[in-house]
């Protein structure tokens, strides 16, 4: 089975300058160490089995010769192992000119090479002294004159290398990576979808950031992975320091980099921390790259550069390998980072406010109306609601929160939905929806007794009609407090609290609904009621209350024992939508991302997914107007343009 996954590693050695026989110990040691972790890739640093700060030594034969013979000792010494290695050394061409270059070796054959195309000279950089640009080469081919037999082998900026595993490998080198149109960008269109890039990069004050944001960006421009590998310990430090900061990054997201000096240099820092210090190992997700390109397809009409195919043939690539990452991030609408969590939450925050805004603006309304039920849902659609108020200088009092108790609702929730409104001095209004619904369920003749599907959408039709009214007799707009979750799976009552004038909660999943009310909490909460009020509220359990309460007067009807957990329903959606995954490459991932949940569990609440999923497309073909706040969007006009009467997902 190929998992899409491929596993990369940047390797940062211990330089030698001018050995090449310890440099190319330290290569096949690593190489072969990684090999035994199936590591599918490695890429070691721009010029590692000569050093990159040799100078004027580049210009000696000798070490020309030697690197050479070393790299065929490489190659042979890792004949039998499924790797494929790029190490970087100099190489001349049959006219006596020099390039720098990036070599591949896989089962024991140097299967390409490749010239680096911008040469810096500038500052502290000065390769054009030795080196040639990879566009003054005289042919496509080069001979190795100091490796047995004296190979014939590709020699282009603009090789491929394919393997049986899905990952198409394209090459840059340093300087490619810093300039204004990085080759990646033409080898991408060409099929590439993991870049190479041996390195040596010095560190000076704020590069190491900027190099980390440069490699991401190019990440994610390409929708590939990208592995940057960059010289350390034993370069020359006449003038410069090398850090040897190597970076993956995957489809624009870091997926791993090497530790900085101030962690190494701690000695109370952790022992992974010690472990990365010169190695960084990570999965490539190649599935999700293409899923992607196939989505954001903008530059498929463009021409794609010429290419030089190099296909990788090798038997032990159609074994079964089973590559899956060893973590997996089980929130991924919400960031790990607590101090960008908090930034992240308000900023969602402000854009649900600008897009009500505008509205507002628009429609010449200064009104509006939502049910404040005590809940996450609505006390987020309020916090939207007063935050738009206050930018555009309308009083809160012109926000009317109606609360309406009805057979499910509980004293808590009350309490908690009238303090709420108190606290953001908005108008407060209660609507008993009782008698209407029993007169209602008289006059279709259904039982009052009776607590099925009909019982709870009389209430919450009921609600939306007397927000509706309620908005008409005030001049007012219906403000929508349903969250996306809750549209993925369609619950929610058709033409009922599924419909408003405009829905704030549209794009925003239910995991990160309690964030950003905790964060509105910490950062903008003017007393400690108010404050206090809204942790509370992040407590509570999910509940519509359209069942009566248990006879102890608390929640009964709790939604994620009817559905699932929603925990899993928001991963769920995200690899579905936004990474195109599979159900079973889901599954695994899930597995992985959940290990405290059972596989009965997750394999349930999939299936319930997916059966709602698709049942219930419907609902969201005619949903109301809201803003799109982050990467995954359920709007038919927009993000989800999907049929109605689907059979089957994929």
């Amino acid at each position: 089975m190929n998992t899409g996954f491929y596993r990369v590693a940047a390797s940062s050695p211990e330089i030698y300058l001018g050995d090449c026989v310890n440099n190319a110990d330290n290569i096949i040691r690593i190489a072969e160490s990684l090999a035994q972790n199936d590591v599918q890739l490695v890429v070691f640093p721009e010029l590692c089995i000569t050093g990159y700060s040799c100078a004027d030594m580049f210009l000696r034969r000798e070490l020309l010769a030697k690197a050479q013979e070393e790299l065929d000792r490489i190659k042979t010494a890792l004949q039998d192992l499924s790797i494929l290695v790029c190490v970087g050394m100099p190489i001349e061409d049959e006219a006596g000119r020099l390039f720098n270059c990036a070599a591949y070796v896989h089962n024991g054959e140097i299967v390409g090479i490749v010239p680096k195309t911008y040469i810096p000279n500038y500052g502290e950089f000065y390769e054009k002294r030795w080196f040639t640009s990879a566009d003054k080469r005289l042919s496509d081919e080069i001979t190795l004159n100091y490796v047995a037999n004296r190979p014939t082998v590709p020699f282009s900026p603009n090789i491929i290398i394919e393997d049986m595993r899905g990952a198409i490998i394209g090459t840059e080198i340093c300087e490619d990576l810093w300039v204004s149109a990085p080759p990646s960008g033409e080898l991408c269109k060409a099929g590439a979808n993991i870049i190479v890039n041996p390195s040596a990069s010095n560190d000076v004050i704020g590069k190491r950031e900027y190099r980390r944001s440069l490699v991401a960006m190019q990440s994610g421009r390409c929708r590939a992975g990208y592995v940057y590998a960059s010289s350390g310990a034993g370069e020359s430090s006449t003038d410069l320091v090398f850090s040897g900061h190597s970076i993956i990054a995957d489809n624009g997201r870091i997926a791993g980099e090497t530790s900085d000096y101030s962690k190494r240099m701690d000695k109370k820092a952790s022992e992974d921390d010690n472990m990365n210090s010169n190695l960084v190992i990570s999965e490539i997700d190649i599935e999700r790259c293409m899923n992607d390109r196939r989505r954001y397809n903008s530059d498929s009409w463009a021409d794609a550069p010429d290419v030089i195919k190099v296909i990788l043939n090798d038997e032990n690539q159609m074994k079964d390998y089973q590559i899956w990452p060893k973590k997996v991030n089980p929130y991924p609408f919400v960031p790990s980072d607590k101090n960008n969590r908090k930034n992240r939450c308000m900023e969602i925050l402000s854009l649900q406010a600008k897009g009500l805004e505008q509205r507002l603006i628009s429609t010449g309304i200064k009104k509006a109306v939502l049910g404040i039920s005590g809940g996450l849902d609505s006390t987020l659609a309020l916090l939207v609601c007063c935050e738009a108020f206050d930018a555009l200088g309308i009083p809160k009092r012109n926000i009317y929160g109606i609360t309406m108790p009805g057979f499910g609702t509980t004293s808590t929730t009350k309490t908690i939905a009238d303090r709420l409104m108190e606290e953001f001095g908005v108008t407060a209004v209660e609507v008993n929806i009782e008698a209407a619904c029993r007169q209602h369920m008289k006059d279709i003749g259904h039982p009052d007794d009776v607590f099925d599907v009909t019982y709870e959408n009389i209430q919450a039709r009921e609600r939306t009609q007397v927000l509706f009214d309620y908005a008409n007799m005030v001049d007012g707009l219906v403000i929508g407090t349903g969250d996306m979750s809750e549209l993925a799976l369609g619950w929610c009552t058709y033409n009922g609290d599924h419909m408003s004038n405009y829905a704030v909660n549209c794009s925003v999943p239910k995991t990160l609904v309690k964030y950003i009310v905790q964060a509105y909490a910490g950062e903008c909460a003017s007393t400690d009621e108010m404050k206090n009020v809204l942790c509370e509220i992040a407590d509570l359990p999910i509940s519509p209350e359209l069942l009566p309460p248990d006879k102890d007067g608390n929640i009964a009807q709790k939604t994620e024992e009817s559905i699932g957990k929603y925990d899993l329903h928001d991963f769920f959606l995200y690899h579905f939508l936004r990474n195109g995954e599979s159900r079973d490459r889901i599954l695994k991932l899930a597995e992985i991302a959940f290990s405290n949940v059972s596989k009965g569990e997750i394999e349930k609440t999939l299936e319930t997914f997916f059966i709602r999923f698709r049942q219930q497309q419907f609902k969201r073909s005619c949903i109301p107007d809201g803003p799109k706040v982050g990467t995954v969007s359920l709007s038919p006009r927009g993000d989800l343009r999907m049929p109605s009467d689907m059979v089957e997902l994929y």
